[in-house]
């Protein structure tokens, strides 16, 4: 018997687990996960950005756990000597139009307590970046470049060493909460816990529906999101990071221009409902989970509202030409031959019956689970935070 089994051997997971031992190395702890590797999924394909906390809304789950996790995560590659390095980014109003957004996010940034925000017009923006295009921009100094993958594994690392136990290759099948205890059944064995902690990513909704008899709230809608590589003649192109003002009504941060820490430059992603949750390529098509997507009536109600803005995503999904467009809107140097395939990821967006695609992290109780429903970007940034958050819920408990 398990005193917490933690399902799920991404960031997030493996983050929560850590914070646990950290804190009671009393507590018998074991992660299960499906895959043989350790973050394979969300964790796996993101493009490697701390972010500084710009974006959410000050007090939210997001704004908070940013904020806090950022601090964490750089003090931690430090003890550890994990390669990051923070180059800054620079956000662009293309448009007049956009300047509105642009001076919210600055207030954002001020009110979530960053330092050193600039506002730019064109001419400081290419002493940054000489080739891109915009009408006005904010510097955020404190956005970085990681691989995530390698932060994993060093959490996992770190916490065997503390006794907690990763067992991969075990899929959940079946969980029944009990009185005292939850039943968890895998493909290779049964488990016995007394708190299980839903880590399950793209497949957290699925989880938590077997924790709990009443049907939950939301579900989780897959959305890729493809990247195109600068060819290397062209990487002078980019020398940090450039992203565009995002759609104040989507939580995605729209096309933009990533500098890599292990060399290379990503363009993208755009965000197209992906055919499976975990459809990293066009042709990925599971029939029941594409159902179930289409079924739902909050994804029903998102796509009567933004048929047209997904339209346009998946048009760039299938024309690089239309992608290359939409890139050339930051850098009109930008052709469609200096493109290379890149990768690509998937988001677990949750959203609820109503519409509303969740822009917060979701983190709901039951008697025997806690369950992580929503953490999609910045989670990574923000994993030893989220990871302590949940841990402190879990504690709580014994």
């Amino acid at each position: 018997m398990q005193d917490i089994i933690i399902i799920g051997g991404g960031i997030v997971g493996l983050a929560t687990a850590l914070q646990i031992k950290q804190q009671r190395p009393n507590l018998s702890v074991t992660v299960l996960e499906k895959e043989t590797h350790v973050a394979v999924h969300q964790t796996g394909h993101n493009s490697g950005v701390i972010h500084s906390g710009l974006y959410y809304k000050p007090g939210s789950l997001k704004a908070t756990n940013c904020i806090r996790g950022y601090w964490s995560l750089i003090e931690f590659c430090e003890q550890e000597n994990i390669p990051y390095e923070l180059c800054g980014k620079i956000v662009v109003a293309t448009k007049p139009e956009q300047i509105p957004q642009l001076n919210m996010l600055y207030e954002r940034g001020q009110q979530n307590g960053l330092e050193g925000l600039k506002k730019l017009t064109l001419a400081q923006m290419r002493e940054i970046e000489p080739y891109v295009n915009g009408v006005e921009g904010i510097r955020v100094p404190q956005t970085g470049i990681i691989d995530y993958k390698q932060v994993c594994e060093k959490y996992a690392q770190k916490f065997r060493e503390l006794g907690g136990e990763v067992r991969l290759g075990e899929k959940v099948e079946q969980l029944t909460p009990g009185n005292s205890l939850s039943v968890v059944v895998t493909n290779k064995g049964t488990y016995e816990a007394k708190l299980v902690v839903n880590c399950a990513g793209l497949y957290s909704d699925k989880v938590a529906q077997m924790t709990q008899r009443n049907p939950i709230n939301l579900r989780i809608v897959p959305f890729r999101g493809e990247y195109y590589k600068l060819r290397p003649e062209k990487e002078y192109l980019v020398k940090h990071l450039i992203y565009p003002v995002p759609d104040p009504n989507f939580p995605f941060l729209g096309v933009h221009y990533t500098r890599m820490v292990h060399g290379g430059v990503e363009a993208g992603p755009n965000a197209v409902l992906a055919f499976a949750r975990e459809g990293y390529r066009k042709s990925d098509i599971n029939a029941k989970e594409l159902f179930e997507t289409l079924s739902w009536p909050g994804f029903q109600k998102v796509a009567a509202k933004y048929w047209e803005t997904g339209l346009g995503e998946m048009y760039r999904s299938f024309s690089k030409s239309a992608f290359t467009k939409a890139l050339q809107e930051l850098i009109p140097d930008i052709r469609e031959e200096d493109l290379m395939d890149g990768g690509s990821g998937v988001r677990a967006q949750a959203c609820d019956r109503t519409g509303g695609l969740l822009d917060d992290f979701a983190i709901f109780e039951t008697e025997r689970a806690i369950n992580v429903c929503n953490a999609p970007s910045p989670a990574a940034t923000s994993s030893l935070s989220i990871g302590l958050t949940v841990s402190e819920k879990v504690i709580a408990r014994f």
